[in-house]
């Protein structure tokens, strides 16, 4: 008799120990770390909240604690400007309380692009190509045709590149238009070459 009683009074007062202590589930703030960023606009998301991150960041804290067992998943809603950033593999989205604290890790980094152009009246072989700001040469093959070529590394967004002619062709000659430029947030397609006769 006295146990039975005796029980509902324990549960009673742990119940208000608990509610004393806040009682509750335990929270977790969603935070981590940002390499490389350089330029503004980054916004990151999860779980209904927004959170823009200035420039230059290397933290970040989102402005509400989840609960454990709750399911986060930070995503990128708006790249910053001339970058792509990005959760590294396996810290993007979990369950609170699976791990001590949450701890995203985010790496951005600054957009590339290609350069190249057309050529024409490329008539002989022997004709050597040399972008100056990422290395690395390029050697088409003659066609009848006005044709597309591509350099195959590409350049950083505000990079200057320079197009150059190291070995013309065989009995011609070819000029560059367009050749220098700084690298914009699109491809560059106008860097274009013409070769005529020699002499």
């Amino acid at each position: 008799m006295k146990s039975s009683l005796m029980r509902p009074a324990f549960a009673l007062a742990l119940a208000l120990s608990l509610a004393s202590c806040g009682g509750g589930k335990a929270k977790f703030p969603i935070s981590g770390v940002i390499t490389g960023l350089q330029y503004s606009g980054l916004v990151l998301s999860t779980n209904g909240m927004d959170l823009p991150v200035p420039t230059g960041a290397t933290t970040f804290t989102f402005p509400n604690e989840l609960e454990y067992g709750d399911v986060y998943d930070v995503t990128v809603k708006n790249q910053p400007q001339h970058q792509t950033c990005g959760p590294q593999l396996g810290t993007g989205s979990n369950t609170a309380g699976r791990l001590a604290r949450i701890n995203v890790s985010l790496g951005c980094v600054i957009n590339s692009y290609t350069i190249g152009g057309t050529i024409s009246g490329l008539t002989a072989d022997g004709l050597v190509l040399a972008n100056g700001s990422t290395g690395g040469t390029l050697a088409p093959s003659k066609g009848t045709e006005a044709f597309k070529y591509t350099f195959a590394n590409p350049v950083q967004y505000n990079v200057t590149y320079g197009v150059t002619i190291i070995t013309q062709p065989t009995g011609l000659t070819c000029t560059v238009a367009n050749s220098t430029g700084v690298m914009g947030d699109a491809n560059i397609e106008n860097i274009n070459i013409n070769c005529v006769p020699a002499g």
